[in-house]
């Protein structure tokens, strides 16, 4: 989709360069490794987004994960309505921050005590302290190309935007606040292993996407998870599940559901916000209260809990547990992840298509990703007319190699079919292209 095919919005975003940087207000934004001018959205409803030229567009970037309901659900619309006739912010707890609480605890296995904050990177950077702060350690693992926010510390081989712009270490972190940082290779158990012994009661927390879904979606190996979880516990090492992404996607309870692997504290956001700003940490009750007031390490958010946040929050939560929405999500990503390799197969184009509940990822690789160096090795340059001729067709994706795809419940049969069809005509442009594309 071309400037010259999208007036208003190249009109948006040149007024944008000149006061904002970049003209964005989230690096992945800027349509920089897809090149293009990028499109501003008017307005969204169901699976589809409106841009301000009028164009409408098959939505699987879905806000980055949170609108599993689709956009502009009329009840979570409706939930916010009812609580903002009672006020935006009060400064003061609201009865909604506990049926909220409730909720989680009783959604996510290794949830018993929980507080919420306004974003998730908020939420990894005070489970990150609170970890250390419980242990009386320093050092932190976390897993090359897996983000975590825009954490001093763990912002070393992040993915997501950082990755998608070529720069997984960022500038302005001192070299000693990355040092307290262990960054290890995913799936790779023995240097988990060596890593323990090389720091002896040194290790403070493991925070770890368990399905890394910031440089595409990676899965584990048979075994990886559980064996992560024995380490930690042996060595007295807080496990921290960033379930930033997975969590309420892949299952209610995330992917420590479906895995039955237990984390000692779980960060949580997208969903819980119902698109509002949002996030939170929960985990043991021992180590929460270690929080103050009750215990020594601070943590604090003027607009944690707000309660429009709140009340959209707890309506997308109860909608998950109407009837069987995790059944429809299943179905739809995995028809769209058959249809994929599929047409790459027929058409001799080396293609990968990782997926996992509502979630799914593309590799154009010759065998599956299983880390963070074999995700940079794929044709990562082939994404970038997949992408292009997606969104003249009217399917957007994500505008990165290295992000994850989501379905919603919006997303109705007749999508999915027309989404198949259009990835098929662009990977046949692909193969069409030769192996100069």
């Amino acid at each position: 989709m071309s400037a010259s095919d999208s007036p208003v919005s190249n009109d948006l975003f040149n007024r944008a360069l000149k006061l904002i940087p970049g003209g964005v207000n989230s690096p992945v934004r800027a349509f920089r490794s897809v090149g293009g001018t990028p499109f501003f959205t008017q307005s969204a409803k169901g699976a589809r987004l409106t841009t301000a030229d009028g164009r409408e567009l098959i939505d699987y970037v879905c806000t980055w994960g949170p609108a599993i309901h689709g956009h502009n659900h009329p009840a979570i619309r409706e939930a916010v309505a009812e609580a903002l006739e009672r006020g935006t912010s009060f400064g003061t707890p609201n009865p909604y921050e506990v049926e909220m609480a409730e909720l989680i605890v009783d959604m996510v296995p290794s949830v018993e005590k929980v507080r919420m904050v306004n974003s998730g990177t908020e939420a990894t950077m005070s489970a990150i302290r609170l970890a250390r702060g419980a242990t009386g350690r320093d050092k932190i693992i976390k897993f090359a190309g897996c983000y975590h926010g825009h954490v001093d510390s763990l912002l070393v081989k992040a993915g997501s935007g950082a990755l998608t712009l070529g720069n997984p270490d960022s500038a302005g972190i001192p070299a000693s606040f990355a040092g307290e940082t262990i960054v290890l290779p995913y799936n790779d158990l023995g240097a988990l292993q060596l890593a323990f012994s090389e720091h002896p009661e040194k290790i403070a927390g493991v925070i770890i996407e368990p399905y890394p879904a910031n440089c595409g979606l990676i899965l584990p190996q048979t075994g990886y998870l559980e064996a992560l979880r024995e380490l930690c516990t042996r060595h007295g090492t807080v496990l921290i599940f960033d379930e930033v992404m997975t969590g309420f996607r892949i299952a209610p309870g995330g992917v420590q559901e479906k895995t039955g692997v237990t984390p000692d504290l779980t960060c949580l956001g997208k969903i819980i916000g119902g698109g509002l700003p949002v996030g939170a940490f929960g985990g043991r009750a021992d180590l929460m209260d270690h929080l103050a007031p009750l215990g020594p390490v601070y943590q604090a958010g003027t607009l944690s809990g707000n309660p429009l946040a709140m009340a959209a929050g707890i309506t997308a939560l109860k909608l998950l547990r109407e009837g069987d929405p995790y059944k429809r999500l299943e179905s739809s990503a995995k028809q769209l992840a058959i249809a994929l390799k599929l047409a790459a197969a027929n058409l001799g184009v080396a293609l990968q298509v990782p997926q996992a509940g509502s979630m799914f990822g593309l590799y154009f690789a010759d065998k599956p990703v299983t880390n963070f160096d074999e995700a940079l090795a794929s044709r990562t340059e082939l994404f970038k007319p997949l992408f292009q001729c997606a969104l003249d067709l009217g399917v957007y994706l994500p505008p990165s190699a290295y992000e994850a795809c989501f379905v919603s419940t919006a997303h109705t049969v007749n999508d999915i079919a027309r989404t198949a069809e259009v990835l098929t005509s662009a990977i046949k442009q692909i193969s069409e292209s030769g192996p100069g594309q």
